[in-house]
């Protein structure tokens, strides 16, 4: 064969090649089998990567009642002890043994992508990938009309298993839009009568209706949690997200010690639901764990209370990882940025799916968390 057509064949060959799309972001390794991905609504990245602030575990900044015992239960001289009192599940076990983004005072930034800065405009953008501020720019229940990760997967025809949503918010449920999804959603004061009633759950739905609404649009983020965990033994989902709302609600009133206390419940949840999956066999050693909110806060002592596009430090968020294909790299410092777009790639990937290659204007997976 003379060198033209060398020339020719090698061209022809490199053509076909470019022609395949590149598909070293998801991994046929991976181990994961099983996601549960946990958000807790407004928990800013200064609590959780510092722990409890000085300035606001007082009556005036911080509506603190009993000062001297919140200091005894949250306050330490050292950061990181400090921190792990607050969230002792992240720090001892995330943080060691997973991945955790979103340390400014390291260099580790993990912001949304939105111009809103508030919850509906931040659900969407981590479960699709993307922002939509034309039509996702209120905390209105609406239908959402933007297909989520968890739809996709569910449409997959590889992906086989059960995809499960639990929130506290009532407007979690939109955000999915089971109607169209037709994904198993139960958020708010709503009954959850989607499986075989046990005793756990009638109890969980009377006190649904019975706790005192302190919130009109959703109860306290231990109804959400423990139904969760009555669906995970009952119906073993192969995805589970859950979204709590205490931290941002308690926010919101200035209540710092509650505040606080929700957080330190949020990090006992992730505990209990990382160790009941280590206790089933369908998801032992095979389970990866997601945990981020949906906005960040302003600062303290005044704005640490809002957010919104008015206040720009509620931008930055922080987001964690565990699992068996997460490499064990700890609190990341002296890293690029992440976004809260690259969430929902991220998840796919874990499952082998590549949903940024198919939803192109979604964030691409965050490759650091991500098989090599």
């Amino acid at each position: 064969m003379n060198s033209l057509c060398h020339l020719i064949l090698s061209l022809a060959l490199f053509s076909l090649i470019a022609a395949v799309p590149l598909q070293a972001q998801v991994s046929s390794d991976h181990k994961t089998q099983h996601v549960i991905f946990v958000m807790t609504d407004g928990l800013r990245w200064q609590e959780v990567f510092n722990g409890a602030e000085l300035s606001l575990m007082n009556k005036q900044n911080g509506k603190v009642q009993d000062p001297s015992a919140l200091k005894k239960a949250y306050w330490r001289d050292d950061p990181q002890a400090r921190r792990a009192a607050l969230m002792p599940f992240v720090w001892h076990v995330v943080a060691k043994q997973g991945q955790i983004f979103g340390n400014r005072d390291k260099k580790s930034d993990a912001y949304v992508t939105n111009h809103m800065f508030f919850s509906y405009p931040g659900y969407n953008e981590t479960l699709c990938g993307f922002p939509d501020d034309a039509r996702i720019n209120s905390n209105d229940k609406i239908p959402n009309p933007n297909v989520t990760v968890l739809e996709w997967l569910k449409n997959r025809p590889s992906f086989q298993g059960d995809i499960a949503v639990f929130g506290a918010w009532d407007v979690i449920s939109a955000v999915v839009n089971p109607d169209r999804s037709h994904i198993t959603a139960n958020a708010g004061y709503e009954p959850f009568t989607s499986i075989a009633v046990t005793p756990k759950l009638d109890l969980l739905n009377s006190l649904k209706s019975e706790f005192p609404h302190v919130w009109g649009d959703e109860p306290f983020d231990a109804i959400p949690f423990y139904t969760a965990v009555e669906y995970i033994k009952a119906n073993k989902p192969r995805v589970l997200y859950l979204s709590l709302g205490e931290t941002d609600d308690w926010a919101h009133g200035g209540q710092y010690t509650d505040y606080l206390d929700s957080a330190h419940r949020v990090d006992g949840y992730l505990k209990a639901l990382w160790d009941l999956a280590q206790s089933l066999p369908e998801y032992q050693g095979n389970t990866t764990l997601i945990f981020s909110p949906d906005h960040g806060r302003g600062k303290a002592p005044r704005n640490w209370k809002s957010h919104g596009a008015k206040i720009p430090d509620s931008k930055y968020i922080w987001m964690a990882f565990l699992g068996p294909d997460t490499q064990a790299l700890g609190e990341r410092s002296n890293v690029s940025g992440v976004a809260q777009s690259q969430i929902a790639a991220t998840l796919a990937a874990f499952l082998g799916e590549d949903y940024a290659a198919d939803v192109t204007k979604a964030g691409k997976p965050i490759a650091d968390v991500l098989p090599h």
